[in-house]
């Protein structure tokens, strides 16, 4: 007689790293300027490093989105030592093409901070303040050579809905959606 062996549960999945987010100050915008200047981390952004000018918009264009709509791309912080890591959150999509008028979310981090789940966890926490604005659905538009972001698509829920191809055709991108 064959003796059936005991049924074992699947691995838990990892825990996920503690993060803290806050509202970007004026400081941020330097803070971003320099995790981001590098080119492994613009890859998939235009491919060169921006200019601190484009992060003090960015910033400024945060705190408003904060402040009307409860909700922004927040600066990510190391808990272990409060660096500025990245950031992540959500905002309006920026841009008319693409998915226009909806809310997008998104995470960027420095090049020393990949692989270690920081964008699944801070993204997960990022849309607790969009669900308690209101939002009913989220996108997240992703580079389709960018297998790193398109794992924490999965990793929250998300579905690949849509292939977009920018107007200046030069790469494809997927729009991912999630109902909140």
């Amino acid at each position: 007689m064959k003796t059936a062996k005991p049924a074992t549960a699947p691995p838990a999945p990892p825990a996920l790293p503690a993060v803290e987010l806050r509202v970007p100050t004026d400081e941020d915008a330097l803070n971003w300027h320099r995790v981001f200047n590098d080119p492994e981390v613009m890859e998939f952004h235009g491919g060169s490093p921006a200019e601190l000018s484009v992060y003090e918009e960015l910033t400024a264009r945060q705190r408003r989105h904060h402040a009307e709509l409860g909700f922004c791309l927040y600066t990510l912080l190391d808990p272990a030592d409060g660096a500025v890591i990245g950031f992540t959150g959500a905002q309006p999509w920026p841009r008319d093409w693409g998915p226009a008028g909806e809310i997008e979310i998104g995470w960027r981090l420095g090049r020393a901070y990949w692989g270690r789940g920081y964008a699944t966890a801070a993204a997960t926490a990022a849309l607790a303040s969009v669900r308690a604005a209101g939002v009913r659905h989220v996108v997240a538009m992703v580079d389709a050579r960018n297998e790193r972001s398109a794992a924490v698509t999965r990793r929250l829920g998300m579905r690949r809905a849509e292939t977009v191809i920018p107007p200046e055709g030069n790469r494809t991108a997927y729009c991912h959606r999630l109902e909140l």
